[in-house]
């Protein structure tokens, strides 16, 4: 079926293409789009007229392809193709298609003298073995289309074929109250010539989870079981989805209806409320005091600050400021994306990565977050910078995210696209993405701006200058060789400039408008206080993978944009929340969620945090090698180097407890998955065992303290940042027993805490 009409919505004008006007473009024409589609599926099979004119090789007949599965991965999309038959995955090269479906082995798979006797129709019907088997039958849409193209000769397309700019669905959320149900999905296409049709029997469909909704081959959506998840259409090279929600059984569900703090709680609760979720309780003080400071912090809370915060006011809010304008918050931060953008330190050569211009590279980051620079300028100035890898620290964003004497633009690119919109676009390096809207064109053209990024040697050896060169070509697509000018993502026409693409490009990166950037950051800060993104992977984010609460996360990017992208304000809207505050304690209601936020979950504390939580709780610092007495596990960064170039992460604690490595950009370089070694290492390891005894701390506390309670009591707070229960006091006065003099004793009970679950997780 072939429904075409012109559209009353125009393409904006190559003289008015923000992306806000792309967004009101795109509303508008969703509105148009869902009303034209439902009137067009109420079109009976009666109704339709037949389509004269010869199907066309790009707008047909390759969607039969994709449709039936043939330049898929699995079939004759791979990368050598299938029983000798190969087309582009999914479609990225219909000119190749067209030569090797047409022209490879004349007469055999496409016959225009006897067209049903076409390889191409009779292995799609089954009549001739086929390894896929049997795709369609004689009567379908699928097999006309094919026959009525070979019939008419086959013939290529003119340069004039309309393209596929935007899919529209009928419905954006399905809402089930019971399993069983059902409704229908259809999918609309709009051309660049403002025609549009209805596409539901070429497109390709799958659901994110299908314990709780199925998509069959026609559309239909099938509840299966209570939760939410996502639904989506492919067509052409477009995916989108809708959200499906299955709610649980009403009855003995109540809406316990709590206090709303902010916008965070409305959006969570709203959610909640939809899926019948109840929250948990808020978090007692004690562990509010240390969730929070470890997330602010990167660490727990000294005697000193437990006292004060227990025995004072307790009041949240106020602690939270406290924190968000001490350093630490700065440094942690500094710390996380020091390991975004891979700073490490080395002795080699060449000295793209020496420790002075990881040093520099570290200390502007420190800076720009202690002054509260706005994240927006901040990544702003990294993607201009040009000059000395020693003396300009923003400029070693060309040499730390690429390890190694020359500068790739393809692999930097790649890691630029994850760290800073959280896209990773590499899969269209071969083919079109298979899972997001990103083309070929759209790889090759971004990768365009940083073409002409080069490294030269500086006046001394540790030296490396960065600089663009303006006479270097645009990338070449793969496929023709055509050049492919700097363009940004998504964006329509090549970036002017005066030869350094990597302006515009910042310009349109760090953009109000931009909600790839915002989102991302807002999305990584989410994450970090929350233990997972509203998006997960953070650094995935793609249509296929779609947040879990799309209201929330839009107006977290809002409110970043609105603030000037001020990082301790998102922060602060997120710690102040109570959803940020709930207790992990599940409740009949929630204790199956994994994904609305309705209880904390626990967090495996970080390498360096973990450390620095044993230093806090001991009163003694570690040491690295390269590095200042008293540094933190926070602020220490691996230096590479040696017999193996590998990197040597200052103590064994770091490698056993997962921190990255900086080998990628990838989130999952930081591994918090606990392991056997990791036990090993804190019940024997000198990570612990050296500090149960130095400084004489354990004796300090014996003689200060007139009873064993409150030497127990202390302990407690130092390594847990509470107050042990009654049973535990009892217990554990009982096993001191006449040895309460004995600072042995109480460096063994420590020792148990520092080994407990407790201490190496945030809750």
């Amino acid at each position: 079926m072939n429904l075409s009409h012109h559209s009353p919505f125009v393409m904006p004008t190559a003289s008015n293409r923000s992306m806000k006007f792309r967004g009101f473009w795109m509303r508008s024409l969703l509105i148009g789009m869902t009303g034209w589609l439902i009137a067009a599926a109420a079109v009976t099979a009666s109704d339709q007229v037949a389509e004269a004119d010869t199907p066309s090789f790009r707008r047909d007949v390759m969607p039969v392809f994709f449709r039936a599965g043939c330049n898929a991965g699995s079939c004759h999309g791979a990368a050598s193709g299938k029983d000798g038959f190969m087309l582009s995955l999914f479609g990225y090269d219909p000119k190749g298609d067209y030569h090797r479906t047409v022209n490879e082995m004349v007469g055999r798979r496409v016959n225009t003298a006897i067209p049903e006797q076409s390889l191409l129709l009779l292995k799609s019907t089954g009549d001739v073995t086929h390894t896929g088997g049997k795709l369609f039958d004689e009567d379908s849409e699928y097999y006309q289309t094919l026959y009525r193209w070979i019939a008419a000769g086959a013939p290529d397309d003119s340069d004039s074929v309309p393209e596929t700019v935007e899919v529209i669905l009928s419905k954006q959320r399905f809402l089930f109250e019971e399993k069983g149900a059902k409704d229908r999905l259809r999918v609309g296409a709009v051309a660049n010539d403002g025609s549009k049709r209805l596409v539901t029997s070429l497109a390709r469909f799958h659901s994110n989870n299908e314990s709780v909704a199925t998509i069959d081959d026609n559309g239909n959506v099938t509840a299966v079981g209570p939760g939410d998840t996502y639904v989506f259409a492919r067509y052409s090279r477009f995916t989108i989805g809708a959200e499906v929600i299955v709610l649980p059984p009403a009855e003995g569900f109540q809406w316990p209806d709590p206090p709303a703090t902010n916008y965070i709680d409305e959006l969570v609760f709203d959610r909640l409320q939809k899926l019948r979720i109840t929250p948990s309780e808020l978090c007692d003080d004690e562990t509010f005091l240390r969730r929070v400071t470890l997330d602010l912090a990167g660490r727990t809370p000294t005697v000193e600050e437990y006292e004060a915060f227990v025995n004072g006011d307790r009041d949240r809010t106020a602690k939270i400021d406290e924190l968000l304008a001490d350093d630490e918050f700065a440094d942690l931060w500094t710390a996380l994306w020091a390991e975004q953008l891979r700073i490490v330190g080395g002795n080699y050569a060449p000295a793209a990565t020496h420790v002075k211009a990881a040093m520099s590279f570290y200390e502007w980051i420190r800076k720009q977050m202690r002054s509260g620079r706005p994240l927006n300028e901040f990544v702003e100035e990294m993607v201009v910078a040009s000059g000395s890898n020693l003396t300009n620290g923003p400029a070693n964003l060309y040499t730390m995210m690429v390890h190694g004497p020359r500068f790739e633009p393809k692999a930097f690119a790649a890691d630029f696209s994850q760290v800073f919109l959280g896209v990773q676009i590499q899969c269209a390096e071969c083919h079109n993405h298979p899972f997001d809207r990103w083309t070929q064109d759209d790889y090759y053209s971004f990768v365009s701006f940083f073409a002409g990024m080069k490294r030269k040697p500086g006046v001394e050896p540790r030296e490396r200058r960065i600089f663009y060169d303006t006479s270097t070509p645009p990338m070449k697509h793969v496929v023709d060789q055509r050049p492919m000018p700097a363009r940004v993502l998504g964006g329509i026409e090549p970036v002017s400039s005066d030869g350094d693409p990597r302006k515009e490009l910042a310009r349109w990166l760090t953009s109000p408008d931009n909600e790839m950037f915002s989102r991302n950051i807002a999305n990584r800060i989410w994450a970090q206080l929350l233990g997972t993104g509203i998006v997960e992977p953070v650094d995935d984010i793609r249509v296929s993978n779609p947040p879990v609460n799309g209201p929330l996360l839009d107006a977290l990017s809002k409110r970043l944009v609105e603030s000037g992208f001020d990082l301790r304000t998102l922060v602060r809207d997120i710690c102040n929340s109570r959803v940020y505050q709930l207790s992990i304690q599940p409740n009949a209601s929630n204790y199956g969620d994994t994904r609305q936020f309705s209880h904390a979950h626990l967090r495996r504390l970080r390498a360096d945090v973990l450390l620095d939580s044993v230093a806090t709780a001991t009163g003694m610092n570690a040491s690295f090698p390269g590095f200042a007495n008293g540094t933190r596990a926070i602020n220490y960064f691996p230096i590479v180097g040696g017999d193996t170039g590998g990197p040597n992460y200052g103590t064994p604690f770091f490698k056993t407890f997962g921190r990255s490595s900086r080998a990628t950009v990838c989130a999952c370089e930081t591994n918090t998955q606990p392991t056997l070694s990791q036990t090993l290492h804190l019940a024997v390891g000198e990570t612990v065992q050296k500090r149960l005894w130095a400084g004489g701390e354990i004796k300090k506390l014996v003689a200060s303290k007139d009873t064993p309670e409150q030497i127990l009591d202390e302990l407690f707070v130092r390594a847990l940042s509470r107050q042990p229960t009654q049973d535990e006091i009892a217990a554990l006065v009982e096993a001191v027993g006449e040895s309460k003099n004995d600072p042995s004793v109480y460096e063994d009970i420590f020792w148990g805490l520092f080994n407990s679950t407790e201490f190496s997780f945030n809750h």
